[in-house]
């Protein structure tokens, strides 16, 4: 079902209510976040939304490329970008593996771009057409050098909404690659969604400097650089994958100045980790045993919390909704809580490791892997939680 949006950077409309699928929601909040130009190449489980963007796209004024390939595909949203338009690219994890030099580019160049993998089971070719969440680790480490980007994971149809639309305002403010990272069980389960009234856009910012005073890469007191302007706006900035100096003039000959641009562009996502972090906490106030999750095991996990409670046991519930930079703050306070964390994931047991480097052997961690494209069901999770 195809929703009537404003073809602008503003959204407003009346408050509407849809069954659609996650896919289709992923395209919605592109859309009303102000994406207007999106290259791809089909792929399952993600097609949807290079078949919906196909058909939406120019009724929005905006311009949708199928590419040759995924790497052109990231190649041309990186340039629709810096030619003035928020740029969109989605696929599942083989071509995942091959977006990530564009996404090592757009981290070194300071370019905005929207990054939606819906995972699908792996290694190589996998399982075309089953969840996973075995992609985690490569949206952080993917791509070669030290940079930073954020990740969101949407664990339903209306966050899928609500993440894609965040995920564009974080792309704009940080002017950073920002992936959500969607899986085959949210992309095509169909949902009631609430489309908001008002939804919140960030817009392109222009430099505030002329041409003649800009430099591109120059940043302020907080990290941030001085707006980003588009090509043929009379600014000359050089923008290539070497690393550079604050006016883009390549430096990878000189330590110094290499250094200072890795540091920045590492230092811009993790000096702000805090304001970034995006958690969703039920009854965990007097929890003994917690279940933390993120994307659609977290579903099974809440009814599992809610069966441990009407059993007697104490149990709370942390979802994870901004996976990197990963919520340390809240998962240290979390094992000063409780005596016991239940973490589910469909990969063999990823981003556990980080739940256990953070407890330090202060609280029993309990990791819940499962593979084969099966999500948990909520007795699995409940058998993890009672047993000591």
């Amino acid at each position: 079902m195809e929703l009537d949006f404003l073809g602008k950077e503003s959204a407003s409309f009346a408050v509407q209510k849809f069954v659609i699928h996650g896919n289709e929601a992923c395209v919605q909040g592109a859309i009303a976040a102000g994406c207007r130009f999106f290259a791809g190449y089909p792929i399952t489980p993600a097609s949807e939304i290079t078949e919906l963007m196909a058909r939406l796209l120019p009724q929005h004024r905006g311009v949708f490329l199928q590419m040759e390939d995924e790497i052109a595909s990231i190649c041309a949203a990186l340039g629709a970008a810096w030619g003035g338009a928020k740029a969109c690219t989605a696929t599942s994890g083989p071509g995942f593996t091959l977006k990530q030099e564009g996404i090592g580019w757009a981290a070194e160049t300071d370019t905005p771009i929207v990054v939606i993998d819906v995972m699908r089971g792996g290694p190589s070719t996998g399982q075309p057409t089953s969840s996973s969440q075995q992609d985690v680790m490569q949206a952080k480490y993917g791509s070669h050098g030290d940079y930073e980007v954020i990740v969101l994971t949407p664990s339903s149809v209306q966050e899928a909404f609500d993440l894609t639309v965040k995920a564009f305002n974080l792309a704009e403010i940080y002017r950073n690659p920002v992936i959500l990272l969607s899986d085959e069980i949210i992309g095509h389960t169909r949902e009631k969604i609430r489309i908001p009234e008002r939804v919140e856009v960030v817009p392109r910012r222009r430099p505030e400097s002329s041409p003649k005073d800009y430099i591109p890469f120059r940043p302020n007191a907080q990290g941030f650089l001085n707006g980003m302007p588009a090509f043929n706006q009379g600014y000359g900035v050089l923008v290539d994958g070497q690393l550079h100096d604050e006016f883009g003039v390549r430096a990878g000959h000189k330590p110094d100045v290499a250094a200072k641009l890795v540091e920045r562009i590492c230092r811009k996502i993790t000096d702000h980790a805090p304001e970034l972090v995006d958690v969703e906490e039920w009854l965990l106030e007097d929890a003994e045993v917690a279940v933390v999750a993120y994307g659609s095991p977290a579903r099974p996990a809440l009814r599992a919390v809610k069966e441990a409670r009407s059993a007697g046991l104490k149990a709370g519930y942390l979802k994870i909704r901004t996976l990197w930079p990963f919520p340390e703050n809240v998962i240290d306070k979390l094992c000063s809580q409780v005596r016991k964390i239940v973490f589910p994931e469909m990969n063999m047991g990823k981003i556990v490791r980080e739940v256990e480097r953070v407890a330090a052997g202060r609280v029993q961690v309990v990791s819940l892997p499962k593979l084969g494209g099966e999500m948990h069901t909520p007795w699995e999770i409940l058998k993890a939680m009672s047993n000591d």
